[in-house]
């Protein structure tokens, strides 16, 4: 609905993956804007204990479900008749995992957002928003990377990188919602212990107990690390529910700086007062030397920018991580 505000029309949202990382941290931001919520998680990969600032709140609706489940978009509309937006993070995150299966990921990560996608177009509602990837451009060399990077013959290095990018361009491909191609996210609620966890996450666990953090490969590559605060202002932007519009399109979502492994270890030392020497294994199949984002697209569209550099971010989740340690 050009030039109108989500925000005005109607009050709920579906969340896929709401016990995820950076699923759990939308869901409370929208619910602190006023918004209901109906959330979606099988818990593959996501906790129940990352629901916990929310789950009894009076705005929130949970289903336990697998996204491969047809008529999920169709219960959430029976929860909550306005619902209106749909911010869909549900995935196989991990690309090893990928590797291994496949023809799971393509279901779980391509035909089930696709079909979950159509659903919403055909009931016109305000927003669709998709978590795309930076793995949409496989081993791309030009940086940083632009949106038009990501085409039919880029090669992706995995199928959770293939399963992202077709879905991106089904959004584009249809002129409703849009993806956003996040970097690397960051930050609390990020699990350590998982195989699915991020670098950081894993460095600041390695730290903190004094253990060598392991770097796969020779630590050269190179990253664009978003603080997970800045990812949800991204979604909460694409929906029309900020001061923008509802966004159509594909975006990066990014900092627009690059960060090396050895200079992110180098860091998360000094954060943890950690000295062991670091440890080098074999480069994992699938992972990409660089990635650095273009980011004038969405800054444009959306008055965009990530608010929190990577010191402030690093700081930030070394002292949730002590303090969960602490509470243990």
């Amino acid at each position: 609905m050009p030039g109108s505000s989500a925000k005005d029309l109607k009050t709920a949202c579906l969340v896929t993956g709401c016990a995820g990382f950076v699923g759990s941290h939308l869901t409370e931001a929208l619910l602190g804007l006023g918004l209901a919520v109906v959330g979606v998680d099988n818990f593959f990969s996501g906790h129940r204990r990352n629901m916990a600032g929310f789950e009894a709140h009076p705005g929130f609706s949970f289903l336990e479900k697998n996204i491969l489940e047809p008529e999920i978009l169709a219960r959430a509309v029976d929860i909550r008749p306005g619902l209106a937006h749909v911010f869909h993070l549900a995935a196989i995150v991990s690309v090893p995992y990928s590797l291994a299966h496949p023809d799971e990921v393509m279901a779980v990560n391509h035909q089930a957002s696709v079909d979950l996608f159509d659903q919403a177009r055909a009931m016109a509602l305000a927003s669709f928003v998709f978590a795309g990837s930076a793995a949409e451009y496989g081993d791309c060399e030009s940086m940083p990377l632009a949106e038009s990077d990501a085409g039919p013959n880029t090669r992706q290095t995995s199928p959770y990188g293939r399963a992202k990018y077709l879905c991106s361009r089904h959004v584009e491909q249809a002129g409703f919602g849009s993806s956003l191609r996040f970097f690397n996210i960051y930050g609390p609620r990020q699990d350590p212990g998982s195989p699915y966890s991020g670098v950081v996450s894993r460095f600041i666990d390695q730290g903190l107990s004094g253990r060598p953090l392991t770097v796969f490969g020779d630590g050269g590559q190179s990253r664009d690390f978003l603080f997970v605060r800045d990812s949800v202002r991204a979604y909460v932007a694409a929906a029309g529910l900020g001061r923008v519009p509802v966004l159509s399109g594909v975006f990066n979502v990014g900092t627009g700086t690059s960060t090396t492994i050895l200079g992110l270890a180098e860091a998360v030392r000094r954060l943890t007062k950690n000295r062991a020497p670091l440890s080098f294994l074999p480069q994992r199949e699938g992972d990409v030397r660089r990635s650095l984002a273009e980011v004038s697209r969405f800054e444009r569209a959306a008055g965009f920018k990530a608010q929190t550099g990577l010191d402030k971010g690093l700081a930030r989740t070394v002292a949730w991580a002590r303090a969960q340690r602490g509470s243990a």
